[in-house]
């Protein structure tokens, strides 16, 4: 990977700590890539495909940040940073498998330029190198791990099952998100605060900010889904709604629904998979409706409830950069 793959650090971060996060984001790269180094050439190839695409590097971006609330970066922190993007690219190719993509980042997915096999099995490899990482970390770290892992397996098949009619479908779905995604940003901020020496306090504290974030991080993804310009954000809209997805706007719009939604509640509950003329209208509808300000409150609430978490660590420039983290991500859709 390029050096210009590696992600700047966020805007108004003061020079000693923006300093140190390059440094060691620069350390994660070179780890990652010594990682998916394979004797076999076929192999290590397609264990870098992901990572030769680049990426925001947010959770290891996270990981060093945190350690700053301690005694800073060491060789542990670095390793326990890359276990987590390790952890999170393996993800990545199951789940190009699963919804069939053919891109990732901008490149094509492993599973089309290799098959769904191959992806299968460089993930599964992925996940067993994060594994040997983090059995160099200690037991903690490995039974961390663990958990986070069985979790975003959980979150993952929640995702693919319809809420169950007992359950409240805006709750079922928050709780399939602080699974899917929440889990692993949490042990990244968690790793990050374990091996840079913070108390018992401090780890818990950012633990919840980190699944709070990947909640935020994900809604965010929701409504730039519905509002995103093709070839702006780099997201395609109306993918979700190709798919089936009800993601909070949605949920927001069968929770209330109101005698105008007639038509936009048909759409939902039609095939849109190959009909764009169909996801072009459900489209203009959503961004009309009152459920998609109800769905960026709703974000911004959650983005809010992580910042709340970082008030008991004190100001400084640590602090300010986690709080100005968790106002990007949503920042990027509301």
């Amino acid at each position: 990977m390029s050096a210009g793959s590696i992600p700047t650090p966020l805007p108004g971060l003061d020079p000693a700590t923006a300093e140190s996060l390059l440094e060691g984001l620069g350390r994660v790269e070179s780890y990652l890539r010594d990682r998916v180094r394979h004797e076999d050439p076929f192999i290590a190839e397609a264990s870098g495909h992901l990572l030769a695409a680049g990426g925001k590097r947010v959770r290891p971006m996270l990981t060093l940040l945190a350690s700053q609330l301690g005694s800073g970066m060491n060789d542990d922190v670095v390793a326990a940073a890359a276990a987590v993007e390790l952890t999170h690219l393996a993800s990545l190719y199951h789940d190009d498998v699963m919804d069939e993509a053919e891109l990732r980042r901008g490149a094509p997915s492993a599973n089309s330029v290799y098959d769904n096999s191959t992806a299968i099995l460089v993930g599964d490899l992925l996940f067993g190198n994060a594994s040997s990482v983090v059995a160099d970390l200690g037991a903690e770290a490995v039974k961390i791990q663990a958990e986070t892992f069985m979790r975003l397996c959980s979150g993952q098949i929640r995702d693919d099952r319809p809420c169950p009619p007992t359950e409240d479908a805006v709750e079922y779905y928050i709780g399939v998100l602080r699974d899917k995604t929440g889990s692993l940003i949490a042990t990244a901020a968690r790793f990050g605060a374990m091996f840079g020496g913070c108390d018992d306090r401090t780890v818990s504290l950012l633990r919840e900010y980190g699944e709070l974030l990947g909640i935020a991080f994900q809604l965010a993804d929701d409504l730039l889904d519905i509002e995103s310009r093709p070839g702006v954000s780099g997201k395609t809209p109306g993918t979700d709604l190709r798919e089936g997805v009800d993601t909070l706007p949605v949920l927001f719009v069968r929770r209330a629904p109101r005698a105008e939604d007639a038509r936009l509640l048909e759409l939902l509950d039609s095939d849109l998979a190959q009909d764009d003329a169909g996801v072009a209208e459900a489209l203009e509808l959503l961004k009309a409706h009152p459920a998609l300000e109800e769905a960026r409150v709703y974000t911004r609430g959650i983005a809010a409830r992580a910042q709340e978490q970082l008030s008991p660590l004190g100001d400084g420039p640590v602090t300010a950069a986690l709080w100005t983290l968790a106002s990007s991500v949503v920042d990027r859709a509301v």
